[in-house]
């Protein structure tokens, strides 16, 4: 027969409530009671059940962590210290893919069904709609890599991705490049958006620097070598702002494939310093997000929201730095 929470009380000689905050996380119990239960559960192998758990509290500590960028390898990264950092927390994180998916109506109602407590909408690409589709619903939730907005409508956590363009064109034109080019993820992503505008703001004041776009069909590699390939049918620019680190593989490999050198004959600037970007035989230069703050200040809004659910939406932005590598000619 399994041990009950009624078992562990009697064996440490306290009332059963006192076994019941010992295992809340957040809960008062006095450091003397604490021994006693964590004693009397380790020697009777009692786990504490998450189901009547809820059932008595009214929540379920799953909190669902939706996106839609599971062909990116960054999100590898991202996902492993989300589900770390909700766990350390004493929350439990539902994973949901919304790759094929473009009604909120269905991800509220998928949510729905397992009564989480909160959200975290981790997207730079997903419309806001989805995590205004929570917030009208009461499910408190938090847009995580989402556009930044001096008022926002929802929680927001994330990087200026406006001033990461022009952070990528400020490189550039100081390493004496004249004919740039900006290859971003899909055209209609606020990502993209911004840093393609961003970039062209920094272009547009400086003297004899010319400049070309194009899109990419999604942040993958595949679809940057492939808008690689085309644009190198062409003349293509001396050095490209590429819209993240993996669609910079991506043209890296399409620039080797057309038997051309990186950076002797086209400089490649990415955005993200994923694991990916720092092996040797990668060495992209690139604009680093600090993903681990943004992970760790997003669960830190979610757990404030479950406490107090009509909290004002606020976004919290993190600065962005240059990682100087191998993908672009020195400075003059």
């Amino acid at each position: 027969m399994s041990v009950t929470l009624k078992d562990v009380a009697e064996r440490a000689g306290v009332s059963r409530s006192a076994v019941s905050r010992t295992f809340t996380v957040g809960a008062s119990v006095s450091p003397k009671t604490r021994a006693k239960v964590e004693k009397a559960a380790n020697d009777l192998g009692y786990s504490p059940n998450a189901l009547a758990s809820s059932l008595t509290t009214g929540r379920t500590k799953l909190i669902g962590l939706i996106s839609n960028n599971f062909h990116n390898p960054v999100f590898l990264e991202v996902f492993d210290l989300f589900t770390r950092c909700l766990q350390d927390r004493g929350l439990r994180p539902l994973l949901v893919n919304l790759t094929d998916e473009t009604d909120p109506a269905n991800s509220l109602r998928l949510l729905r069904q397992y009564s989480v407590d909160g959200v975290i909408v981790a997207s730079s690409t997903l419309s806001q709609e989805f995590s205004l589709a929570f917030q009208k619903s009461q499910i408190p939730v938090v847009h995580s890599f989402g556009k930044f907005a001096h008022s926002p409508r929802v929680h927001v956590v994330g990087i200026d991705n406006i001033e990461c363009g022009r952070m990528a064109a400020r490189t550039l034109i100081a390493r004496g490049y004249k004919r740039l080019g900006f290859l971003g993820g899909p055209a209609d992503a606020t990502s993209t958006i911004d840093r393609r505008t961003g970039f062209l703001e920094v272009i547009r004041t400086a003297d004899d620097v010319t400049v070309s776009d194009s899109f990419a069909t999604a942040y993958s590699f595949d679809a940057g070598r492939n808008e690689m390939l085309s644009l190198l049918q062409n003349a293509p620019a001396e050095a490209y702002f590429c819209g993240d680190d993996v669609l910079s593989i991506g043209a890296l490999t399409a620039i080797r494939e057309g038997g051309m050198r990186v950076p002797e004959d086209i400089g490649i600037i990415g955005l993200n310093d994923m694991e990916m970007s720092r092996w040797q035989n990668i060495d992209l230069t690139t604009i680093r997000q600090p993903i681990p703050q943004i992970i760790d200040s997003s669960v830190e809004l979610v757990m404030a929201m479950l406490e107090q659910p009509d909290r004002h939406p606020e976004a919290r932005l993190f600065a962005c730095e240059i990682i100087e590598r191998g993908t672009l000619r020195a400075l003059p």
